[in-house]
């Protein structure tokens, strides 16, 4: 990322966090007329973790060592405060409608009164917003589910096969070796026929990294282990990444094919992620390179990291689009946000006659929390239609 980008980045950050913590501040400091100490500290909280959040998100892809205490300040207290933002304006929503009963009944309007449902609104939003904070933290960092799913394919005419999918690990300042390590456990105690990737391994540099994914190195499936780029790789450094993860046995595909299963089997292609032509020449999904030449009337499935490319793959008559990126929303209600973005969220879709699945993701990405949107290991048994 270059140096105008960077400042960019900072001033938007700047304005954002700083808007929503006075937002904060007005509504639960304020409104409320906390006694004078316990204003003071909340103040100097709501001062202070802005510029925390903004160096959090600034150092995230620095080193390490340096990245990783004030990354789990910052993203700790970005959770929760998203979470108080909420309940602050759920709050706001009922304020609305006591000021248009105090028009009919003007002793709402009494300032006891007005004072009295501030603080209850702001207790509201201070204890709802912890809750779910906690909650959400309790989620994202316990163990990852497995979640199983058997998907019907045409042109398969062997039951069983099982892939084990993971996306969007995001490797970095708060997720590290030992995360790894428990995931390649679990993922081999399943035996999985064939390991997917399918993009935002990591969050940083081979340098900072490499050490933290050295696990990857022991997964163990009989046809191997497959990845495809998604948007965080090429922030940290594609190139490299993809040459390091090579030394570990996984083989990435790029707009390419490979046949698994033999003749009762299927073909498992990959595309770059959909941003990669931004980062210069020999990155962009390229799908039909990734199918020219292949048998019809095999299966394929394929592998892309952001949903909206099943949209393409209908057209070419591929059978199954596995892919992450959007995390289920993460943390609700941001999986309506998602919806602007992407067509397919979470779980199992079919387009056409194309069939997509849609990782919730195995790890998460700036707040270690999930509100709705449980992490997963995903198996995935492809049962001849």
């Amino acid at each position: 990322m270059n140096l105008p980008r960077i400042l960019v980045f900072v001033l938007v950050m700047t304005l954002v966090v700083g808007g929503g913590h006075y937002y904060l501040y007005a509504r639960l400091v304020r409104d409320t007329e906390l006694p004078q100490g316990w204003a003071r500290l909340a103040t100097t909280v709501l001062v202070g973790m802005p510029v925390l959040t903004v160096l959090g998100m600034t150092l995230a892809r620095g080193p390490r060592a340096l990245a990783s205490p004030v990354a789990w300040a910052a993203f700790v207290w970005m959770g929760l405060a998203f979470f108080l933002l909420l309940g602050v304006a759920a709050g706001d929503v009922v304020r609305v409608g006591l000021r248009a009963a105090a028009l009919a009944s003007p002793g709402l309007r009494d300032p006891e009164r007005r004072l009295f449902f501030a603080r209850l609104l702001g207790g509201f939003a201070a204890f709802g917003g912890v809750g779910l904070a906690a909650g959400g933290m309790r989620s994202a960092l316990g163990e990852t589910a497995v979640q199983r799913v058997k998907v019907s394919l045409r042109g398969l005419s062997r039951s069983g096969y099982r892939i084990v999918q993971i996306s969007d690990v995001h490797v970095g300042p708060t997720i590290g070796r030992d995360f790894i390590a428990a995931l390649v456990a679990r993922i081999n105690a399943l035996s999985p026929d064939a390991v997917v990737i399918t993009g935002d391994l990591v969050d940083g540099s081979v340098a900072e990294l490499a050490a933290h994914v050295a696990p990857l190195r022991d997964l163990a499936a009989r046809d191997g282990v497959f990845f495809v780029t998604g948007n965080h790789e090429y922030y940290s450094g594609a190139d490299a990444w993809l040459a390091h993860l090579s030394t570990l046995g996984v083989r990435a595909l790029r707009n390419e094919r490979v046949s698994l299963g033999g003749e009762h089997g299927f073909d498992l292609a990959g595309i770059d992620d959909a941003s990669a032509h931004q980062f210069g020449a020999g990155h962009g999904a390229d799908l039909t390179a990734a199918l020219a030449g292949r048998d019809t009337k095999r299966a394929v499935v394929l592998l892309a990291h952001q949903p909206r490319a099943a949209l393409e793959a209908a057209k070419h008559g591929v059978s199954l689009v596995l892919s992450g990126h959007t995390h289920g929303g993460q943390m609700f209600p941001w999986n309506h946000v998602v919806k602007l973005q992407q067509p397919f969220i979470a779980g199992l879709y079919r387009h056409l006659d194309t069939q997509v699945y849609v990782s919730c993701g195995t790890g998460y990405w700036g707040p270690p929390m999930r509100v709705g949107a449980p992490a997963e290991i995903t198996e995935i048994e492809l049962v001849a239609a």
